[in-house]
C-alpha cells in the first residue's frame, strides 16, 4: 500500500476524527506530524512532550507536544487503505494515550484488552457496541 505525502495527510486526518471527542477535546497545544520514516526500526509513532500528568500551573508559557505518525511503516503494514487508516487510528490513539499521562505497559495492557473484547464482540450476532476508546 503506497500512498502519496497529500493522501496520507488527508487518511490521517480522518484519522484523528475517528478518536472520541472526549479526547480530542482536550488536546492543548499539540502538533500532530507525518514524516515517512522514523529515526529507527519499529516505532510507527511517537509522543515527544510532557504527559498532562506531570504539568503544574506553575509552568512556564505552554510548550507544543508533538505527535509523529510515521507513513511507511504503516504503509508497510497495511494491506487495503481501509487498513492503513485503522492501523493509523490506532497509533494516534496509542501516542494521545502517552500525552494524558499512560506509560507503555498500561498503554499496552488496554490496547490487549480492547482487542479481547473485539474477539469476543465479533463471535456473537447482534452487532457490537461503539468502541469506548475510538
Amino acid at each position: 500500500m503506497r500512498l502519496t505525502s497529500a493522501e496520507f495527510d488527508r487518511l490521517a486526518d480522518r484519522a484523528f476524527l475517528r478518536i472520541a471527542p472526549r479526547f480530542r477535546k482536550r488536546l492543548e497545544n499539540v502538533l500532530i506530524v507525518v514524516e515517512q520514516e522514523p529515526p529507527r526500526p519499529g516505532l510507527l509513532g511517537l509522543y515527544h512532550g510532557r504527559p498532562m500528568t506531570q504539568r503544574s500551573v506553575f509552568d512556564l508559557a505552554p510548550q507544543h507536544d508533538t505527535i509523529t505518525i510515521y507513513q511507511g511503516p504503516h504503509e508497510r503494514m497495511s494491506r487495503t487503505e481501509a487498513e492503513l487508516e485503522k492501523n493509523v487510528t490506532e497509533t494516534l490513539w496509542h501516542e494521545i494515550a502517552h500525552y494524558f499521562g499512560m506509560n507503555e505497559r498500561q498503554v499496552r495492557t488496554i490496547e490487549r484488552r480492547r482487542e479481547l473484547q473485539a474477539r469476543r464482540r465479533s463471535r456473537r450476532p447482534a452487532s457490537p457496541p461503539a468502541d469506548p476508546l475510538l
